[in-house]
């Protein structure tokens, strides 16, 4: 048995996601992510389980382990309760502890990720946010919510939001003494080591590369290069 495998083994989420696998394939037939990427979730298992530190290693710097959407159709419908979207979360964990996410550009993208949502939880109490949302970044959003995005504080009051406002209502400004408690909850749970730990390694990888940490931010969260999908001509 090798030293990362017993790190994963500290990992409840590892325990519950493989205690009683089989390798049926179930995982893998369910998986949405599988129809599209390059991805078998059964492989991912089955390598694990062999306990090899090499192999393993392998993982925890591959594109492979970043697929996943965490849907957990896989437990779903698991003959035996498995996870593998739960096998997924530990490796990923490893992964970021240890700095081998920027090993592999899927992984990379933790980085504006984790500025991005971490950022606004913490300084806002929101997942997504109207007043950090740049339609610049996501032009997909079409250019109807650009022009919400621009007269967001009129059209959020005729909807009925409480806008960056007190007391209740959508989109409310959270209390401080609320965002303390969140942030005591990331301390004590150990998100605030893991955003310490993606930073870490993101700067230093971002030195590697010869840019700084806003055009590293920029470049991870907009390059898709060749390789990632089942059918590179009808998806990219």
């Amino acid at each position: 048995m090798g030293k990362l495998y017993d790190e994963l083994c500290k990992d409840y989420r590892f325990k519950e996601g493989m205690k009683t696998c089989i390798n049926c394939g179930t995982c893998t037939a369910i998986c949405p992510a599988a129809e599209f990427y390059r991805y078998d979730p059964r492989k991912i298992l089955d390598t694990v389980q062999r306990k090899d530190d090499e192999d393993i290693l392998a993982l925890l710097k591959s594109e492979t382990i970043w697929y996943c959407g965490e849907c957990m159709s896989c437990l779903t419908r698991c003959p035996r309760k498995n996870g593998a979207g739960l096998v997924i979360m530990a490796l990923r964990n490893l992964s970021i502890k240890l700095g081998y996410f920027t090993e592999s550009e899927k992984g990379r993208q933790i980085y504006p990720l984790t500025k991005a949502l971490t950022g606004n939880v913490l300084n806002l109490g929101y997942c997504v946010h109207p007043s950090t949302y740049r339609y610049e970044d996501h032009p997909e959003s079409g250019p109807v919510f650009e022009w919400v995005l621009e007269h967001k504080e009129d059209v959020y009051k005729r909807l009925g939001a409480n806008y960056a406002g007190e007391g209740p209502g959508i989109l409310r400004a959270i209390p401080q003494k609320d965002l303390d408690e969140l942030k005591a909850i990331f301390d004590e749970t150990g998100g605030t080591e893991r955003i310490e730990s993606v930073e870490k390694f993101s700067e230093k990888k971002a030195e590697e590369m010869g840019m700084s940490l806003d055009e590293y931010k920029a470049y991870t969260f907009t390059h898709c290069s060749r390789g990632h999908f089942n059918n590179e001509q009808e998806t990219l």
